[in-house]
């Protein structure tokens, strides 16, 4: 059995103790055309984990006296896809074609999960050591194009080298996507140069809450940060060498009480002390949104204007969801706003706000992406939807006709406990084991073929209210988001007939990967003393999710 996560689509090995590949001193990588990022890669990441040089063969063409890693994109013509990948290893050296870059990408980080554990340290444990592969074949390609993965830090900070290491374990896993959730009511974590006080302002907050909001307990160390255009150049740099795109999210109408605090001309005025406002520090709903003037439109089309300066992402997520609209059922100013606009009520004035983006950027060649909520009051015409209170809204907007990115709640919210045990670290919401996770299925089956073609992926959402530093963000993440990396490239069967327990035996060897890596995950066994957190109150969700 292989111990490959995710699992490859084909996967043929001999068995014979002769029919293995000695890898040593002598090993040489050649990089074909558009192949650099695997190269690169290679020598940096598995090549200080080796200790392999891995230099580039004679440029003349002549023989090389070793094994050569052979890295070439065939695309169609070697009836290769995107992101599909052929990975041979033979007397003769490793050959990894690939249907593009990305491909190629993909099957040089199975060739680090076939060299062991070991691999996947930062220098060797054995300097000197040889290193062996097993003579095999495997054929791959993705089930879905998006494969994601949403960090919030707003809610608390990552610091960039922390986002830098999540972008290599997210690439470990083949995951593609990473939705960089970038503001909400707790803070503001991009720098826009044209309205500065959203960092000066907006991205501290004076205390946090410790635990759920019905926590008594506090920190009362100031929490905040942000990141320079610089930061995230390198973030998309970083992401685009591992062949990852960062889709930024910047919240409206509502989760905007960290602007507004910036500058309370955004809020409703009218109806609220919007001057009287700071960064807020609490969890959960928060009842201001954003005016509904043009004002308020030109300050965040000069804010998307430097948001698409630093990302070339092709979607741009405008978040959408839990926009409570007391403010405006009070506001003399909305109300004639709605009567101005024709729009009928406050879910017509959100699909306002939303609709206005959406032509806003799909004419600089971007599609808006939001929450399920932009459903409500009528959904623009170009945009996806991200589906987040379970299926309902991914099955409304692909009939629809509209893109959809599986996220469901009940599912694959990974800020959400993994065990019922009373040692877990502030327990939220419903228990959802590794085994949940490997059995969610994306696609619902009332879709007909044609409609489930709208699903182009599914990711994890990780929201980080409890989660204060990069060991809590591991425990909720790992080992789930290795089951979930798996539900979005390998082709499995249907969520009962997957051969759970074959997973959980890969997992062994995971496991010693992720200790390789440096990764705070959960342990099958359950927390360690340090990774609990008892007197913190949580939320959790007793029973079974229903799926929304």
């Amino acid at each position: 059995m292989h111990h490959l996560i995710p699992a490859p689509r084909t996967h043929t090995a001999e068995d014979a103790p002769e029919a293995r590949l000695a890898l040593g001193p002598d090993t040489a990588l050649r990089s074909g055309a558009g192949t650099g990022t695997a190269a690169r890669w290679l020598r940096a990441a598995v090549g200080a984990a080796t200790g392999l040089a891995l230099p580039e063969p004679p440029a003349d063409g002549g023989a090389h006296p070793g094994p050569v890693v052979d890295l070439r994109i065939v695309g169609e013509a070697g009836r290769l896809g995107a992101e599909a990948y052929r990975l041979t290893v033979s007397a003769d050296g490793v050959l990894i074609e690939g249907g593009d870059a990305a491909g190629v990408f993909w099957g040089a980080q199975t060739l680090r999960q076939l060299l062991g554990p070991d691999a996947f340290r930062r220098a060797p444990l054995n300097p000197g050591r040889a290193w062996s592969l097993s003579h095999v074949r495997i054929e791959d390609a993705p089930r879905f194009a998006w494969r994601g993965m949403m960090l919030d830090v707003a809610r608390h900070f990552m610091p960039k080298e922390g986002v830098l290491r999540q972008l290599d374990l997210m690439a470990a896993h083949k995951l593609n996507v990473f939705h960089f959730h970038l503001t909400d009511d707790q803070g503001w974590r991009i720098d826009i140069r044209r309205h500065p006080e959203l960092v000066r302002t907006g991205s501290w907050r004076p205390r946090s809450k410790w635990g759920h909001r019905a926590s008594e307990l506090w920190n009362d160390t100031p929490h905040g940060g942000y990141y320079s255009h610089d930061d995230i150049r390198e973030i998309v740099a970083y992401a685009a060498e591992r062949h990852i795109t960062v889709v930024p999210e910047i919240e409206i109408p509502g989760h905007s009480q960290a602007a507004i605090a910036a500058y309370p001309e955004l809020g409703n005025t009218d109806v609220t002390d919007t001057a009287s406002l700071g960064v807020w520090d609490t969890w959960g709903i928060n009842p201001h949104a954003l005016a509904p003037t043009e004002d308020t439109l030109r300050f965040y089309e000069g804010v998307f204007e430097e948001v698409l300066e630093l990302f070339p992402s092709p979607f741009i997520h405008v978040g959408g969801d839990e926009c409570l609209k007391d403010e405006w059922k009070a506001s003399p100013a909305a109300q004639a706003r709605i009567a101005e606009l024709g729009v009928g009520d406050e879910d017509g004035l959100q699909s306002w706000f939303i609709r206005h983006f959406d032509t806003w950027l799909t004419a600089r060649g971007r599609r808006l992406i939001g929450w399920d909520e932009i459903l409500e009051g009528g959904l623009a015409e170009g945009a996806t939807v991200s589906s987040w209170r379970g299926y309902s809204g991914g099955v409304a907007a692909a009939r629809a006709g509209h893109d959809v990115v599986m996220c469901p709640e009940q599912q694959v919210y990974l800020n959400y406990r993994e065990d019922g045990g009373p040692d877990e670290p502030v327990p939220i919401g419903y228990v959802r084991t590794l085994e949940d996770v490997y059995r969610f299925e994306p696609v619902p089956p009332e879709l007909t073929e044609t409609e489930a073609a709208h699903v182009i992926g599914v990711q994890a959402n990780v929201w980080t209210e409890v989660l204060e530093n990069q060991d809590r963000v591991d425990y909720q993440l790992y080992p789930r988001l290795a089951a979930l990396a798996e539900v979005a490239w390998s082709p499995l069967p249907a969520s009962a007939q997957r051969d759970f327990a074959a997973f959980d035996a890969r997992m062994q060897t995971h496991y010693r990967r992720l200790d390789a890596l440096g990764v705070a995950y959960r342990p099958p066994a359950g927390p360690h003393p340090w990774q609990r957190r008892p007197g913190v109150l949580g939320r959790p969700f007793e029973g079974e999710p229903q799926p929304g």
